[in-house]
């Protein structure tokens, strides 16, 4: 398999991380975001929306980080839940990430770290500074008391919703003001396979002249 991703997504992340810690063979495909690789004809030949992540295997093309993850989970049979009551309750975590965690902590991350200076708006940064405290509380109290988001072992529940809090750029996160949430990321972190998302994918701010470290 080949994942089309860059390290600075938390998207393509999530099924990166997904791919490595179910043990599937993949190799990564860097898509040259900051310099318009997304938006180059024949990556909208693969991908017509212009984002990341890509999963190619053989004539299987997928996109979207969720859907990628389900694949995973159809081919290995790992990380779904173990029931359907389960399956279920993995998918309302995966949601409400995508919509309430990645889908704000994203474009916040993006703003505050990669717009040029004089294009970032600190007034959308604090709105969606906002509504991400509000999500990262609810993630919070779930994780209060359990290892797991969705089920007694980890998921792709988890492994979505840790998408953008491993990274080290300023943007409004501290794992200190969120205990149980911090207690998770290590426990994610111990699992056989893990790596950070810098590790597991090409590209990094670094790689950019006059980026951030």
């Amino acid at each position: 398999m080949q994942l089309y991703c860059f390290g600075e997504s938390g998207n393509a992340y999530k099924a990166a991380l997904t791919l490595e810690l179910a043990g599937v063979p993949w190799e990564p495909v860097f898509v040259d975001f900051f310099r318009g690789g997304a938006r180059a004809p024949e990556y909208r030949a693969l991908n017509p929306m212009g984002e990341v992540p890509v999963l190619v295997d053989g004539d299987t093309v997928l996109t979207q980080s969720g859907v990628i993850q389900d694949y995973i989970i159809e081919k290995t049979g790992r990380f779904g839940g173990a029931n359907p009551t389960e399956r279920r309750e993995v998918w309302r975590w995966v949601l409400f990430d995508n919509h309430k965690v990645s889908g704000v902590a994203g474009p916040l991350r993006f703003n505050r770290n990669f717009l040029p200076v004089e294009k970032r708006d600190e007034a959308v940064s604090a709105f969606l500074e906002m509504r991400l405290r509000s999500a990262l509380a609810v993630l919070d109290a779930r994780l209060d008391g359990r290892d797991w988001l969705a089920a007694p072992e980890p998921t792709v529940a988890d492994f979505s919703c840790c998408g953008y809090l491993y990274y080290p750029e300023p943007y409004g996160f501290d794992r200190a003001a969120y205990p149980a949430i911090d207690a998770w990321l290590d426990r994610i972190a111990a699992l056989p396979g893990w790596k950070h998302p810098y590790d597991l994918m090409p590209g990094r701010p670094s790689d950019r002249e006059g980026a951030r470290p």
